[in-house]
Formats: structure tokens, C-alpha cells, sequence
């Protein structure tokens, strides 16, 4: 069977409705004018790897799609995707090493763009400890881990304020990627029981939604952090994460500095 690829055009005018923007702003910010950006997406004209790339750059494509852009326009890849343990990512491995290396005693993971766990501080054993084995086999999803019934679900004491907030996550990332198995993730994930999917009003002087674990015959609180690179040429370095775990309260960190 021939498979075959869909044009740069259609490609292009899909990323542009996906961010809600019409032919004549897209051109205003992209300094492109309106009739070349009709005529490109229509397949009259065909584009230079320069506007593809500026095109993609304004409607903030991730890197993994921009290739995707340039093999539809006829132009070979820019953005490498090297694997994590190459030798050339030693200084991104160092990184993360040192990131999570310094948030002990608290919880801290990295994961890829499926929320595939990648690496973690020894402290993250807090969760996982919670979770059935089954999850945890490679390649293991945090977000299953987290709402799936024999996961973490369980233990955690406001599940349906920190299922909406996982979900709302998930759907932004979604909307941002247009990814497929992302897609099909959520869909999973909203299956699972928990409470509704969007969520609820926040209570009176919260100022961000922790997550509440019961744990050790107490409750534990978090908040957490996500960092990311923020210059990325490379796929692979572009869709990593950390989330970082920090006790919300005293009687967590106490309880964390306790364990070590």
C-alpha cells in the first residue's frame, strides 16, 4: 500500500486554524503577505525552506512538527533527534543529574512529550511505592500511573481537583502538539473514574491546587514546579520535562527531611 504524505499547504493551514488565527494576522506577524500565504496553502506556490521554517516559528510549532513541515515542503529535517544517552547529551544529562540530585528530599521526575518516565530522584519512591508494579513497567506513563485505578488514585485525597488538573494539562499540550498518541491518552486517562473533568472553584485562599497524599497513615501536600530547556535544536532535548515535587505545607517538609 502507498501511503501518501500530506501537502506542506494543507499542513500549514491546519497549524494556523489549530491557533485560531486567520490568513491576514498569520501574514502580519510573519511579515509574509496575505496573497503568497493564500497561495501556499493552496499549493500554487511553493514555499522556501526560510518561510517554512518562519511560518513555524510564528505559529509555535514544536520542533518534532516543524521536520514534519519541511519534509512536506520537500526539504530534509533541521532539528536532530539524538538519543538521551549519546555522547553528545552529556551536558544535558548532567543537567537533569543535578537538578534532581539537588531537590532531595523531594520528589522530582523527568519525562518526554508522552509523560513517559525518563529519570527520577531516589524521593520520587514516595509515589511510585503507591503504585501497582504493572504501571511502572517500561515505558512507564506518570499520568497513567497517577489516575489509573491501581495507580496512585487511590491514595490521593482531592482526586478530583488533581484529575482536572492533570487532564486540563493534557489537553493543552493536545492543542499545542496535535499529536496523536497524546490524543489517544487523554481519551484513556478520562475513562478512568475519579470526578468531572473540569475543576471545581477554587477554595477560599488557595493559591495553587496541591496535590494531597495520603501516605504513612497521614496526608502529605504538594506543589509542584515544571522546567524545561529553553533553547532547544534538538527534538529529543525539546520534549523533556521536570517536574519538581515541594511540600506545601511544614508538616510535609518536615515529614520528607524525616525520611531523607
Amino acid at each position: 500500500m502507498t501511503v501518501t504524505a500530506r501537502p506542506f499547504g494543507e499542513l500549514l493551514r491546519q497549524w494556523r486554524e489549530r491557533r485560531r488565527l486567520s490568513q491576514l494576522e498569520l501574514s502580519l506577524t510573519a511579515a509574509v503577505s496575505t496573497r503568497h500565504l493564500s497561495f501556499v496553502e493552496t499549493g500554487r506556490s511553493a514555499p522556501s525552506r526560510e518561510l517554512v521554517l518562519q511560518l513555524a516559528e510564528h505559529l509555535d510549532v514544536p520542533l518534532r512538527e516543524r521536520n514534519r513541515l519541511l519534509l512536506a515542503a520537500g526539504y530534509a529535517p533541521v532539528f536532530g533527534e539524538t538519543p538521551l544517552d549519546a555522547p553528545r547529551m552529556s551536558a544535558v544529562r548532567a543537567a537533569v543529574g543535578q537538578v534532581l540530585a539537588g531537590h532531595e528530599p523531594y520528589p522530582a521526575a523527568v519525562v518526554d512529550r508522552g509523560w513517559n518516565l525518563v529519570d527520577a530522584n531516589r524521593s520520587l519512591a514516595l509515589l511510585t511505592d503507591l503504585v501497582d508494579p504493572r504501571l511502572l513497567a517500561p515505558p512507564a506513563n506518570v499520568l497513567r500511573a497517577s489516575l489509573h485505578p491501581d495507580g496512585l488514585a487511590p491514595h490521593i485525597a482531592n482526586l478530583a481537583e488533581w484529575r482536572a488538573h492533570l487532564l486540563a494539562r493534557l489537553r493543552r499540550q493536545v492543542d499545542l502538539t496535535a499529536d496523536p498518541g497524546l490524543e489517544a491518552l487523554l481519551a484513556e486517562l478520562r475513562g478512568y473514574p475519579g470526578g468531572p473533568e473540569l475543576p471545581a472553584l477554587p477554595a477560599a485562599g488557595e493559591i495553587v491546587i496541591p496535590l494531597r497524599l495520603r501516605a504513612g497513615g497521614g496526608e502529605l501536600a504538594f506543589l509542584s514546579t515544571i522546567a524545561a530547556f529553553g533553547t532547544p535544536l534538538d527534538v529529543t532535548v525539546a520534549e523533556l520535562s521536570i517536574e519538581s515535587f515541594y511540600p506545601a505545607d511544614p508538616a510535609t517538609a518536615a515529614a520528607l527531611r524525616a525520611r531523607g
